[in-house]
């Protein structure tokens, strides 16, 4: 297997906010799809759908992707390839049905916050053991600082009376959302070494999460009934366009800077992404103002100390 040339930091990181800003506007699209059909899950399932149909034409059509499917189905049927590092998109499952059923409540901002602590904690624990495509990443006094900053964000975007205009449950969700983010990363950074393909990777990780969607929305129609009728509008249904981008990223570039560096950069490009969108387009239940400049200084101070801008001799 050939040596993969590594990224400079910065364009490296650049990627990374490219990633938070692309999850960031895919929150907002699914949350208000989520709104319209009252149905999150549903939403989810669709925003999965649309990305995978996408992913399938491109292997179809591009001769190097079919043969990194063909050297994927050999892994798996040789058991070279473990179970465990197919199943990526469980946790792109469980992020896009919490966006259809948080993001249009809570605002990007609150949503965001919430997945930047998740993503900040498992994130440290992953690089230290060494579970990422780049092996074990020490665990340096800038990156502890920029998880900390980090969740001071978190902190300062639960102020005031944000708790005690929201379930404590709807906060928790994308929480969850951000452990298994940085999880996802992971495991499909894994993958993408293994096969030689992030977009093999990437269309094994949507093909996982449609399965689970599908699963969960037929639970959600059998409990709730039909989701009100689809709306018309095309731009409902771009989510799963940025999420066949971002997951297709985040696998090429977490090789380059381990899974807490890719969610730092991620949470930069998300917190500001976020309060623009939320500055343009409020919610009810969104943070005030000051916190949201607030996060966002706070967010950039936490990826600057993480970087190591230094090259290594």
């Amino acid at each position: 297997m050939t040596e993969t040339r590594a990224l400079p930091a910065p364009i490296a990181l650049a990627g990374a906010a490219s990633i938070g800003a692309m999850t960031a506007i895919q929150a907002r699209v699914n949350g208000v799809l989520g709104a319209r059909i009252d149905d999150g899950i549903i939403a989810g399932l669709i925003s999965f759908s649309v990305g995978l149909v996408v992913l399938i034409v491109i292997t179809a059509t591009a001769p190097r992707s079919r043969a990194s499917v063909a050297r994927l189905w050999r892994g798996v049927r040789s058991r070279s390839i473990p179970a465990w590092m197919l199943l990526g998109g469980a946790c792109g499952a469980l992020t896009v049905s919490t966006q259809g059923v948080t993001a249009g409540v809570l605002g990007v901002s609150l949503f965001t916050v919430g997945v930047v602590a998740g993503q900040t904690m498992n994130g440290l624990v992953l690089d230290r053991i060494g579970f990422g495509p780049s092996g074990v990443v020490a665990v340096t006094p800038g990156r502890v600082l920029g998880g900390a900053l980090a969740l001071v964000a978190v902190g300062i975007s639960l102020s005031g009376d944000v708790l005690a205009r929201t379930p404590l449950w709807l906060l928790l969700l994308p929480l969850a959302a951000g452990i298994g983010i940085a999880w996802q990363v992971a495991t499909n950074g894994r993958l993408a070494r293994q096969i030689q393909s992030p977009m093999t990777a990437t269309l094994m990780s949507f093909i996982t999460g449609t399965l689970v969607l599908c699963v969960a929305a037929g639970i959600s129609i059998l409990v709730r009934g039909m989701p009100a009728a689809l709306p018309s509008e095309p731009w409902l249904y771009v989510g799963g366009l940025l999420g066949f981008v971002y997951i297709l990223l985040g696998a090429v570039i977490v090789a380059h800077t381990g899974v807490l560096l890719l969610g730092l950069g991620a949470v930069l490009g998300q917190l500001v992404t976020s309060v623009v969108i939320d500055l343009l387009w409020p919610t009810t239940a969104g943070p005030a103002l000051w916190q949201l400049v607030t996060m966002v200084l706070v967010a950039v101070a936490s990826v600057v100390v993480a970087v190591p801008w230094r090259r290594k001799r």
